[in-house]
């Protein structure tokens, strides 16, 4: 069986021994074997960036750039072998593969403007014949942790900008499907970056400790669950490291009675079903404001749910493939009986889904629940499946005040034709990331991405403006050439240009 390697200054590497499964989530076989980092691998990958590191961070910016612009076309062009590795390892659809890829190309796109985001500000005689401007300087040594539900996407958000910053970059991505992330680390090879500035080591939590730990790594970036974000940032701030570490999610949608229901029940399929509900963006909640739109939504959005199109994830044309594990799939039937025995009316239910010639596959179906409250763990647990809730409300400040409530604050929106509303609600709602009819309102590459509460432990968003401040330390430097024939006394008084 083939064995998935890192790959550590250039180089294939599976010396460490020990090895995990890789399965299709929509047939439940193992299909390969990853290797698995322990701490000399990790050691490898450091030296091999030391080593990598002091020509790097000297490289032109337009240089560093002029490998990002061929990478990007690199990714364009094997656009159909990515998505299908993301698809046999995730399960989700070709057409949610490429759109994912799509989105992490843009990142590329936004390093590829190095020369511009680092340049730093000049100012000219700021005093007598004094000078001063700042520097954004790398950090040396940064590494991602990355989650499985976005094998191409979330380490798209991280290496090409740490890396046009200067630095070099270690990545550990999920070892549920990492064929994708490590081909297209290849492909960034191919594009002409050094041996050493980029490596990616496989692994579980010795791995992760491994990053933590080694004084040589400045700052992490990690996207993921919110348990392994407090542990990963506690840990690692308290070795001096820079830590931005993403957590969990429970997005709720806000329907006003005025709302356009037709578009709305169109955006709420894609946003809870899309990629089986395996999104840190999902919408999970749906709250209606008023018994006559639940009603009507329950009514429009049922039929859609049960005519959802679900098979194996490498099938074109679907809407929905499985779930990346099998204990994902009874992780997300154990919330729907949960939310049967608490008491919510279960409208849809997926949990007996059988695809013909998959019947091993991960599968479980669309799943609607009305009459939430929430106290029901359906309501509190990010369930990240395909399982959206219905929470009736009598008003716009229930409803805020509701979500504000939320131990989570990554992502909402609301539907409306009102424009006071919406702007009542984008001032007021604790989230970090608002849409206004726009059911995932993920920030565009040249902007920045973040929650806010338990969603996100550090000071600085994901990618964009964030991202360069993130992999960068800015440098003040003030400069004076005196006259040579001149004599200055002392100044004991602290200088000032009063």
């Amino acid at each position: 069986m083939n064995i998935v390697p890192h790959l550590i200054n250039g180089q294939h590497v599976t010396s460490s021994g020990r090895t995990a499964d890789v399965f299709n989530p929509s047939t439940g076989e193992v299909t390969k074997q990853l290797a698995l980092a322990d701490r000399a691998t990790i050691d490898q990958a450091i030296a091999a960036a030391k080593a990598a590191f002091p020509t790097w961070r000297n490289t032109p910016p337009a240089k560093r750039a002029q490998i990002m612009f061929r990478f990007k076309q690199l990714l364009e062009q094997n656009e159909g072998t990515i998505a299908r590795l993301i698809s046999e390892e995730h399960g989700k659809t070709i057409e949610d593969a490429i759109g994912e890829l799509k989105r992490g190309i843009e990142n590329v796109e936004f390093a590829c403007a190095a020369p511009e985001i680092l340049k730093g500000e000049y100012s000219r005689n700021v005093g007598p014949n004094i000078d001063a401007w700042s520097d954004l300087q790398p950090l040396g040594i940064v590494a991602g942790i990355t989650p499985f539900n976005f094998p191409a996407m979330v380490p798209l958000w991280m290496y090409p900008l740490a890396i046009v910053c200067g630095n070099c970059f270690i990545l550990k991505p999920s070892e549920r499907d990492p064929s994708s992330t490590l081909y297209i680390a290849e492909l960034l090879l191919e594009a002409g970056l050094p041996q050493g500035v980029m490596s990616v080591v496989h692994g579980d939590k010795e791995a992760v400790d491994a990053l933590i730990e080694a004084p040589e790594v400045k700052a992490l970036s990690f996207v993921g669950s919110t348990p392994i974000a407090e542990y990963i940032y506690s840990e690692g701030t308290k070795r001096g490291k820079r830590v931005q570490a993403l957590g969990g999610a429970k997005n709720h949608a806000v329907l006003m009675p005025d709302a356009d229901l037709d578009n709305a029940v169109s955006a709420l399929m894609g946003a809870a079903y899309g990629s089986c509900g395996e999104r840190c963006m999902a919408i999970s909640v749906a709250v209606c404001v008023g018994y006559q739109i639940a009603d009507a939504l329950v009514e429009k959005i049922s039929p859609q749910i049960k005519a959802l199109k679900i098979g194996a994830g490498t099938s074109c044309g679907l809407d929905m493939g499985p779930l990346v594990t099998a204990a994902a799939r009874d992780k997300v039937k154990g919330y729907i009986d949960a939310g049967v025995a608490q008491g919510a009316k279960l409208v849809v239910d997926g949990r007996d889904l059988v695809v013909a010639g998959h019947e091993n596959g991960y599968f479980v179906g669309g799943t609607l629940f009305d009459q939430v409250t929430p106290e029901m763990t359906i309501y509190t647990d990010e369930i990240f499946g395909p399982v959206l809730c219905i929470v009736r409300v009598g008003s716009l400040e229930q409803a805020m005040q509701l979500i504000n409530d939320h131990e989570y604050g990554n992502g909402t929106c609301i539907f409306t034709r009102d424009g006071e509303a919406a702007r009542l609600f984008c001032d007021e709602i604790e989230v970090g990331m608002v849409g206004v009819n726009v059911p995932l309102p993920v920030p565009v590459s040249y902007h920045s991405f973040g929650g806010w509460k338990r969603s996100l432990f550090g000071d600085l968003h994901a990618y964009g403006p964030d991202g360069v401040r993130f992999y960068t330390r800015k440098k003040a430097i003030t400069q004076r050439w005196p006259q040579r024939a001149s004599h200055e006394a002392a100044q004991f008084a602290f200088p000032s240009n009063g």
